[in-house]
């Protein structure tokens, strides 16, 4: 349970400093300021931030219309989504992966 409760808590932790490197970003916008890389946005959700990106988008009206900014981060979301569907459908196919990865580690192929 402290391992779920520790889970959540850093997830919600790592996705509010998402959030408030959007904030950040905005703000350095409107000011013609230094600003964060899209790149750098877009590595953020891919990491797990996803959720703090798309409400700082929805709620600072941020990077709304960049394109191809936009897409890729609805792709980003749609990959997480999928990622966790497949963990409720089959739990353990990151162990079996990773198994497979490791058998075939050890006996490569000449």
């Amino acid at each position: 349970m402290m391992t779920i409760a520790l889970s959540l808590a850093t997830y919600l932790a790592f996705n509010l400093f998402v959030f408030l490197l959007y904030w950040w970003d905005k703000e350095a916008a409107k000011n013609g300021e230094w600003r964060i890389r899209e790149s750098t946005l877009l590595w953020l959700a891919f990491l797990g931030g996803s959720a703090g990106a798309v409400c700082a988008q929805r709620l600072l009206r941020h990077k709304t219309r960049k394109e191809p900014f936009r897409s890729i981060l609805i792709t980003i979301i749609i990959v997480q989504i999928g990622l966790v569907g497949s963990l409720a459908v089959v739990p353990d196919w990151p162990m079996k992966l990773f198994h497979s990865l490791e058998t075939m580690a050890q006996n490569p192929k000449p």
